[in-house]
């Protein structure tokens, strides 16, 4: 990158904080800390779910299957927006409904004080593990990019460019404070704002790309055989139907994911929520993975880890590769800010505050939530560095989704139609589940000359049969209902009767007008100081400028009047 990259991308790096900062002041007690006072719209919330499910590694791994194999990358991600429809359907509306500020507060209401620890270390420790590797792929990414002095002590093994390890830190900690500052809203604010700056940042560079491949014909004369075909012999019709099935647990049931349901303010506002974000993820890999599709035309011996960002450096002239950088950043950002928020939410309000409410008050229950917060990143940042001992990313993610989100989350979802669901069941489906990985993965790989894709059989035995079945046996054996279920039902009836605590509509508009504005004109000056991309450039500048001016002029037309 260059030095106008470097200082757009810090400049970015430098808003989030503010931001964390900002909303900081807005915090009075661990309600608004962890659920944004329940009062959060629903399209906020969708696209923050959105972008709690999209990192850097999305570029990394699904980028590096888009450059292998072309449209299965697309698929594969698009199967996700059928998986929050889904849940859309049949599960958002039930977490609102719960009555819960925070899903580790569901959980005691339902399975017990034991459930929430059990919940709260299992379910950190896999989470803290995935924001791990999302913090790893945005980290090699910028190394990558970041040139430094030769020797300098932020230098890497090849002594030009920033190392992995110090991008971790940089990274890390730039997030962590953003999340421990600002609390959910920031967290909320800054996936709206992370959005705007990625879709415009890869809409400019579509067709700058295609441009340089020679038009939409040349794109598709010169791709690889099969390169639009929608699933592979890698990645075969079965392995999607799977991902679907996965992901509708892990949208349903993810802590971080949940809270986004239970952030709004009534049960009609989580349905919504959940169809946009499966709207996004119907639409949006297609934008996503075009660059590097396109890229293996240009260069077919490219690393596909790094085509997405090879891709942007081919075709962006000084600045834009910064302004790409940040929102990958961003990206990033969201999921590990989110994840962190949601566990401290767990520790401080349902663990700390329930073995210490005698002596307890909101605000050290706040300020021990802000520390655990810091405590987790510390761990995410430690994580990150182990990955590459790990088996790389693509390993660990195909492997920690397809196999342990189930066993982790389906009894909590499970429980919101059943009765008969208590904390045993909880400790048997994980319990069986992990036998299974021990005993059976080793199994079916070892047949792996038989089996075309090992890891197909095992999503679908341990990540989906193994679980499934355990709780269908206690469901038809159980024969009393769960001690907590009536609880949950009395909480339900009163659900939507919480008032609203959060009165943050005018900052919440004020900060996204002037980010996009601020993004509008920074491609305004990268426009008119390169001529290479400058007509897709003025053109991107001009529609975010024009829409914010119409925005604004149809608010305040609605608050003065004609």
């Amino acid at each position: 990158m260059t030095e106008f990259d470097i200082i757009i991308f810090l400049g970015y790096i430098a808003g989030l904080l503010a931001l964390g900062i900002l909303y900081s002041s807005q915090i009075k007690n661990t309600k608004d800390m962890f659920a944004a006072g329940e009062s959060s719209p629903w399209w906020i919330a969708g696209i923050s779910g959105h972008m709690a499910m999209f990192t850097s590694g999305t570029f990394v791994v699904w980028g590096g299957i888009a450059f292998r194999q072309g449209l299965v990358g697309v698929s594969i991600l698009m199967m996700i927006g059928i998986s929050a429809w889904l849940v859309a359907f049949t599960i958002a509306a039930r977490w609102k409904v719960s009555g819960a500020v925070t899903p580790a507060e569901y959980i005691e209401n339902r399975f017990g004080r034991k459930a929430v620890h059990f919940y709260s270390w299992i379910s950190t420790i896999f989470r803290m593990i995935d924001v791990g590797i999302a913090l790893y792929a945005v980290s090699v990414i910028l190394s990558a990019l970041i040139v430094v002095p030769e020797g300098h002590f932020l230098a890497g093994s090849n002594s030009q460019t920033l190392s992995v390890y110090w991008a971790i830190v940089i990274c890390g900690v730039s997030m962590v404070l953003v999340a421990a500052a600002g609390g959910l809203w920031a967290v909320l604010m800054a996936d709206v704002i992370q959005f705007v700056v990625l879709t415009a940042s890869v809409l400019i560079v579509i067709p700058l790309l295609l441009n340089e491949v020679g038009g939409i014909k040349s794109f598709i004369d010169n791709a690889p055989e099969r390169f639009f075909i929608p699933y592979s012999r890698e990645f075969p019709p079965l392995f999607l139907v799977g991902w679907v099935i996965i992901h509708f647990f892990k949208i349903g049931g993810q802590w971080a994911f949940v809270q986004r349901f239970l952030c709004v303010s009534s049960k009609q506002d989580a349905k919504k929520a959940a169809l946009l974000f499966g709207l996004l993820f119907l639409v949006s890999p297609i934008f996503w993975m075009l660059p590097p599709m396109m890229y293996r035309i240009i260069d077919s011996n490219a690393n596909s880890e790094k085509a997405f960002i090879m891709a942007c450096q081919s075709v962006l002239p000084s600045g834009m590769l910064g302004l790409i950088a940040a929102s990958m950043f961003a990206a990033t950002a969201s999921t590990v800010n989110s994840q962190i928020n949601v566990f401290a939410g767990a520790f401080s309000r349902e663990i700390y505050g329930k073995i210490a409410r005698f002596r307890i008050t909101e605000k050290s229950m706040l300020l021990f939530g802000r520390f655990v917060s810091l405590l987790l990143g510390l761990i995410v940042i430690s994580i990150a560095v182990l990955i590459p001992s790990l088996g790389g990313a693509e390993n660990v993610v195909l492997h920690l989704t397809g196999m342990l989100v189930t066993p982790i989350v389906l009894p909590s979802i499970w429980s919101l139609f059943s009765r008969k669901i208590g904390f045993s069941s909880v400790i048997a489906t994980f319990s069986v589940s992990i036998a299974g990985m021990i005993l059976l993965k080793p199994f079916i790989e070892s047949k792996s000359g038989f089996i075309e894709n090992p890891l197909l059989l095992e999503i679908w035995i341990i990540g989906i049969i193994l679980p499934v079945s355990v709780l269908l046996l206690f469901e038809f054996t159980g024969s009393t209902e769960s001690i907590n279920s009536s609880r949950v039902i009395e909480i339900r009836d009163s659900a939507d009767k919480v008032p609203s605590l959060a009165k943050a509509g005018r900052l919440r508009h004020f900060l996204i007008s002037a980010y996009v504005l601020s993004t509008g004109l920074v491609i305004l000056i990268i426009a008119v100081l390169n001529e290479q991309g400058r007509k897709v450039l003025l053109i991107a500048a001009s529609a975010l400028i024009l829409a914010v001016i119409i925005i604004n002029f149809r608010l305040l037309k609605n608050k003065f009047g004609d």
